[in-house]
Formats: C-alpha cells, structure tokens, sequence
C-alpha cells in the first residue's frame, strides 16, 4: 500500500500548473518536485475544465465540491431518517401509527342498527361506517 501523506497546498498546485502551462512537462516538474507526473497532469486538467478549456464530462470544482456537499447532507438525512422510523417502531412504516382509541363514533339516536341492506352502497368499509352513522334506524322514517 502507497504512503498517504498530508494534501498539498492550493498555491503550490497552481505553480505546478503555470509551469506546465508555461511550457514545463509533468515529468520535468515531478523529478525536481515531491508530486508525481500523473498528479500534476491531473491538476492541470481539473484547472482547464475549471476555466472551460477541457469539456471531457469531467466535474469543475464548484461542482465537484457541491456534490460532497449533497452526498454529506444525503447520509445526515437518511442517518436521521432511519433513526425516526426505528423510534416510531416496525408498524408505522412512514406513517403515524394510530390506535384504536383514536377512532372516533358518533352516538346516534338510539335504536337498532341499519341492516346493510339499508344503508347506501359505498366503495370503502370507512365510507360504509360513515353512511351507516348518518342511515335512519330500522323502523324509523326519515323525516
């Protein structure tokens, strides 16, 4: 495995730029300098896309620098996201989880139930409840 070893300075890399760009090659630069020549032929690159001389689907700094932003700020929310879902617990899958309590019925008059029959055909089991509350009780005309 290679030796890892601190980032070099920003002004040190546009040096090594204006001299290639000045005529120098990489490999001149790496001999009297620490970087390799694919290291200096990789600033200079990032320099030309940076200034809109190189248009090879490469990222400019800005946006390079946008997109670590985003994939960070991504990692929180998702971090966080399934911190919440684990807290709120397996059932309520994106959701509020609701209990039983929390369904409210309204008393109607008493009496008995409407049949099915004699409550309006509805396309859900709430929508069926709900005409059901609202259906006169057998035996009882709606006046």
């Amino acid at each position: 495995m290679g030796k890892t070893r601190a980032p070099y300075p920003l002004e040190f890399k546009r040096q090594m730029v204006e001299l290639v760009r000045a005529g120098r090659t990489p490999k001149e630069l790496s001999r009297e300098f620490e970087p390799t020549a694919q290291s200096i032929i990789n600033w200079v690159s990032q320099y030309e896309r940076d200034i809109g001389e190189r248009r090879d689907g490469g990222l400019t700094t800005p946006e390079s620098e946008e997109l670590k932003r985003l994939r960070r700020e991504n990692r929180q929310l998702k971090m966080e996201r399934d911190i919440l879902s684990k807290a709120l617990g397996p059932s309520s899958q994106g959701r509020p989880a609701r209990s039983r309590t929390d369904l409210r019925v309204r008393e109607g008059s008493p009496g008995p139930v409407p049949s099915r029959g004699s409550v309006p055909r509805a396309p859900s089991l709430s929508q069926w409840l709900l005409r059901l509350v609202e259906a006169p009780a057998i035996g009882q005309s709606s006046a």
